[in-house]
């Protein structure tokens, strides 16, 4: 019986690899950012001061997402209705509605 994959390990996206780069050192800082709470928690920090940092990582991965929806949309999305690929709609509603839970 053939391995089934996910659907997440069929596609994938082509970067330049100064787009990989710039995505991987925004990452890298939330990465920072998140550490930085949990030393906090460690440090048992008051908890406003705890809930303000929350807010900034937050913030920063939102606008990750925002220019990462934004690449995939000019490239991907577009790319796929160019091929007549209609479906890639139904994706990106799709996506939309997860990240606007």
């Amino acid at each position: 019986m053939p391995e089934k994959k996910c659907a997440c390990c069929e596609k994938k996206t082509e970067r330049s690899e100064e787009e990989r780069r710039r995505l991987i050192n925004r990452l890298s800082r939330i990465e920072g950012q998140i550490r930085g709470i949990k030393g906090m928690v460690e440090r048992n920090a008051y908890c406003p001061d705890i809930l303000t940092q929350c807010a900034a990582a937050s913030a920063a991965l939102n606008s990750f997402n925002r220019d990462l929806i934004g690449n995939h949309i000019r490239g991907c999305v577009l790319r796929d209705i160019k091929e007549g690929d209609d479906g890639v709609i139904d994706e990106l509603v799709d996506t939309l509605q997860k990240l606007m839970k």
